[in-house]
């Protein structure tokens, strides 16, 4: 997504960039959204939460963000996205809102993770959909990760 925007000074020299769109519109409902992009040529990753009655996203005193000018920014979300998934992972996340609503808040390392350890079954249907079940039950639970082996 990319739009103009003008960063302002937060408490604790923190620069807080309004977010001119609903993520929750464009990308589905998530408390928090996680993105990767551009704000005023300098490289960024950081969240888009709720703020008053729109989103921003909030950068500390040492990003590289500018308060107080316009500034072009080029968001996208990172990591893997429900309609990235392959179909019987996707519909599996559907048919579990909790498993669902917890893998979309995971940062994309532990998202990635566990669509890596499901994608290597492509070739044995049966531990393919058993591996799904179990990653459905850890998310159920609110596990980021699987336990060590």
């Amino acid at each position: 997504m990319r739009f103009t925007t003008t960063p302002v000074a937060g408490s604790g020299g923190r620069v807080v960039v309004p977010v001119p769109f609903d993520p929750d519109a464009l990308w589905g409902t998530k408390a928090r959204h996680l993105v990767g992009g551009t704000i005023g040529g300098h490289r960024v990753r950081g969240s888009i939460e709720r703020a008053g009655d729109g989103f921003a996203l909030t950068f500390g005193p040492a990003a590289c963000v500018p308060a107080g000018a316009a500034v072009e920014a080029d968001l996208e979300p990172e990591g893997p996205q429900r309609a990235d998934l392959a179909e019987d992972f996707a519909a599996a996340l559907a048919a579990s809102p909790a498993a669902g609503a917890y893998f979309d808040a995971l940062a994309q390392f532990y998202r990635k993770a566990y669509v890596r350890w499901i994608e290597a079954t492509k070739r044995r249907p049966d531990e393919r959909a058993r591996r799904i079940a179990e990653v459905i039950a850890l998310l159920e639970a609110g596990r980021k990760e699987r336990p060590k082996p």
